[in-house]
């Protein structure tokens, strides 16, 4: 029998063999895992050669899933079946009834199928509706019926997503959510290997890694593991969002679909400093006071954040008739609707509204990424030229061509441009990119100032100490009566 020439080894004797392979060799443990090196992949790496069943804890958008899904890599490509089982079961050491009857009834002449790594893994989102049907089985009285057998025959029993795992991965998200009693029942097969349904003893002697997530705010808030089946998980693994923004970078690069496709599709250049604009964001976030620390901002915030900064950029491009798609960083808070969703705010943070708050989050994170670039050029020629009373119109709808028309008369601005060393070689889109970066960084220094509008002009501070007669016009005047505007209202973002 062909089976007969493939070791018999459990489901953690295989993850353990394999995974000491790839050590061994140097090779990575997972594919597509960036910031884990030194951390998590080494945890997952003692439980898989430890033969334990592990949880990974975390705040969302930490990769949870992805480790878990990746752990498929570490199974052997294909492995030896009884046709047609339910449980997957090794002709070699059957479990079920119904396979043990026909390997003693067919012998070598046993047919045997091939079963792929992909289908060897079973994943659940643990919801409060999850039964233990769904989970373990139940008993199949329409089964019973058409055999004859009686209700507590294990030849009558529906088999759930666990067993259906057998001799494979099985995944639970979100743990706590899972009802106590069906965690229960996680618990029994973990340790005794047996459960009962309806009232009927049943023994499931499966061979299976058992692999969880659960975020730990959600202890409180939803639910807990219980203390049985939490004594019962080998190791407990805390994930983490990624520590420089180097790894940031890595990963948003990796996940975000920013080489667009299809007979339209233009080419796209995301500038360097662009996309670490995008990951400052996500990193202020986590850190701002007015976002909810426990909640999390999960890594998806930069990865569609950045998707809406290029189709920003590819819908200007479209419409300016431009070949090339070279996001600015005016581009990123056009990009606000795909932030504001990912952040769940404190009570400051809700006075303010999503939309300040995030504005605020593009602005700092701008702050941080020019004052590294800004250490090169001279800008204060360009500051003097806005103090001097020169505006400027531009919205993150002009077009290049029309955006470096609008600068040209602007002091020190192209040697300003050219001192930050930046790689223009892609023409107007790059040069205008380019000086969008200068002029957006300025403001968000607030060093200059931009009006709803789109105007850039000089801080309300400056224009005060100039001329406070030409200051106090441009400020808003309401009528006392009607409480209308008075016309030439401003509207100023530093």
């Amino acid at each position: 029998m062909a089976a007969g020439r493939v070791p018999h080894r459990t489901v953690k004797e295989e993850l353990r063999a394999n995974a000491m392979g790839r050590l061994r060799a140097g090779q990575p443990l997972f594919r597509g895992i960036v910031g884990y090196d030194d951390s998590v992949t080494p945890q997952i790496a003692n439980a898989l050669l430890s033969k334990h069943n592990f949880i990974l804890l975390g705040l969302r958008g930490q990769a949870k899933t992805r480790l878990l899904r990746a752990l498929t890599d570490l199974l052997d490509e294909t492995i030896p079946v009884v046709p047609g089982c339910e449980l997957h079961d090794d002709p070699l050491a059957p479990v079920c009834a119904a396979c043990r009857a026909r390997v003693a009834a067919e012998g070598d002449a046993l047919p045997v199928a091939w079963l792929p790594r992909e289908r060897r893994y079973v994943e659940k989102l643990a919801t409060p509706d999850v039964t233990i049907a769904d989970m373990i089985g139940d008993v199949d009285p329409i089964k019973a019926a058409r055999s004859g057998l009686p209700l507590g025959d294990e030849l009558t029993m529906h088999y759930g997503l666990l067993p259906r795992a057998n001799r494979g991965i099985f995944a639970v998200n979100e743990l706590p959510d899972l009802a106590s009693k069906i965690q229960v029942g996680l618990f029994n097969i973990l340790q005794e290997g047996d459960v009962q349904l309806r009232g009927y003893p049943v023994r499931l002697r499966l061979d299976v890694l058992l692999v969880f997530s659960a975020n730990p705010e959600d202890y409180t808030a939803r639910g807990k593991i219980i203390t049985p089946l939490k004594d019962r998980i080998g190791s407990e693994i805390r994930t983490h969002y990624p520590r420089t923004r180097q790894d940031g970078m890595t990963i948003t690069a990796q996940e975000a679909w920013v080489d667009r496709d299809g007979d339209h599709a233009l080419r796209v250049v995301v500038p360097p400093y662009v996309r670490e604009i995008v990951e400052a964001v996500a990193f202020a976030a986590r850190a701002d006071p007015k976002v909810d620390r426990r909640s999390g901002v999960s890594q998806r915030l930069p990865i569609t954040t950045l998707e809406n900064v290029v189709s920003n950029a590819e819908r200007r491009a479209l419409t300016h008739g431009e070949p090339l798609v070279v996001p600015r960083v005016s581009d990123v808070y056009a990009s606000l609707p795909s932030l504001t969703g990912k952040i769940e705010l404190e009570y400051e943070g809700e006075l303010r509204g999503a939309e300040d708050v995030g504005r605020e989050l593009v602005r700092s994170a701008i702050a941080t990424v020019f004052d590294g670039y800004a250490a090169r050029a001279d800008t204060r020629p360009v500051i003097t030229w806005f103090e001097g009373g020169g505006t400027i119109e531009l919205t993150d709808s002009t077009g290049s061509t029309t955006l470096l028309q609008a600068v040209q008369g602007v002091d020190g601005l192209a040697r300003a441009v050219a001192a930050l060393d930046l790689n223009l070689k892609d023409g107007e889109p790059a040069r205008a990119s380019a000086t969008d970066f200068v002029l957006e960084g300025l403001c968000a220094l607030r060093k200059i100032s931009r009006t709803e509008e789109g105007t850039l002009l000089a801080t309300p501070s400056e224009r005060k100490a100039r001329d406070p007669r030409q200051e106090r016009a441009a400020e808003t005047l309401m009528d006392e009566d009607d409480e209308a505007p008075v016309k030439g209202k401003k509207k100023f973002y530093n």
